[in-house]
């Protein structure tokens, strides 16, 4: 044991990494260990309690913010096809806005645009077809009239109920009327009064005897009243066109319930 001693002794000391320039290579400072601990745990204990501090939808889309970029960055061919659709129908709707206001260049005969507009709204269809319904006299008149009075009054609910889900506004920022507000047509999509002169002008087609130049002027009048709500600023293009479509499916589905003259005289004898 003792000749062992000496020998290990000269080996350490012939070691070369046991010189002391050597020794930060085989034992570092415990100064830098105790620097470089104490700041991992400085920071550890800055981002848990960063983390605390983070609400959770604050977390939350943070994580969704990177897909909303990608989503951004590289969107659908359906995408791009449907904005560049909305884009062109935004355009067209405001070049052919001709009356929006008195400063436009028809801006004289926007007051011609409303009255034509007028003789769509529900609420003088409604109360000419009651005072028709009262004055009648025949069976066949009752029950034409009592069907068209269902159906004015469905298409008023239809249109309300769509644009509350829809709520577009208009190319334009036009304040409704009176009448619009009676009939709950605050929106634009889509379009009430198109609805209704598609609905009228079919069901006035299929249920009275008309010459060929009437039923001519019974769609020429549908189509200038709907497209004089674009020339006021009220709608746009495919609000009307929507609306058309929407009135002929209201006029089939009166026709599905279509009411007998049996109920109409029961339904007039409780009125």
């Amino acid at each position: 044991m003792p000749a062992s001693q000496p020998r290990s002794r000269a080996r350490d000391r012939n070691n070369v990494l046991n010189r002391a320039e050597f020794l930060s290579l085989n034992q570092p400072l415990k100064g830098n260990q105790e620097s470089r601990s104490s700041s991992r745990k400085q920071s550890g204990q800055a981002g848990a309690a960063g983390a605390q501090n983070t609400n959770p939808k604050e977390r939350r889309q943070s994580q969704q913010l990177p897909e909303e970029d990608c989503m951004q960055l590289n969107p659908s061919f359906k995408g791009i096809a449907f904005n560049s659709l909305l884009a062109i129908d935004i355009c067209m709707s405001k070049r052919l806005g001709v009356c929006a206001n008195r400063a436009s260049s028809w801006g004289g005969a926007r007051s011609m645009i409303n009255l034509l507009g007028i003789t769509g709204h529900g609420i003088p269809w409604i109360a000419g077809t009651l005072i028709c319904l009262v004055k009648s006299s025949t069976l066949a008149g009752q029950e034409v009239l009592m069907n068209l009075l269902l159906a004015l009054l469905l298409d008023i609910m239809i249109v309300a109920g769509l644009q509350k889900l829809a709520k577009r506004k208009g190319p334009y920022d036009i304040t409704p009327g009176l009448l619009d507000y009676l009939t709950m047509d605050t929106y634009a999509f889509p379009a009430g009064h198109a609805s209704r002169v598609a609905m009228l002008s079919k069901f006035f087609l299929n249920h009275l005897v008309l010459a060929i130049p009437l039923r001519i002027l019974l769609v020429l009048w549908a189509l200038c009243v709907g497209f004089s709500r674009v020339m006021i600023g009220r709608h746009h293009i495919t609000d009307v066109l929507s609306g058309f479509v929407f009135g002929y499916l209201q006029f089939r589905l009166v026709e599905l319930i279509w009411m007998s003259s049996n109920t109409c005289q029961m339904l007039i004898s409780i009125w």
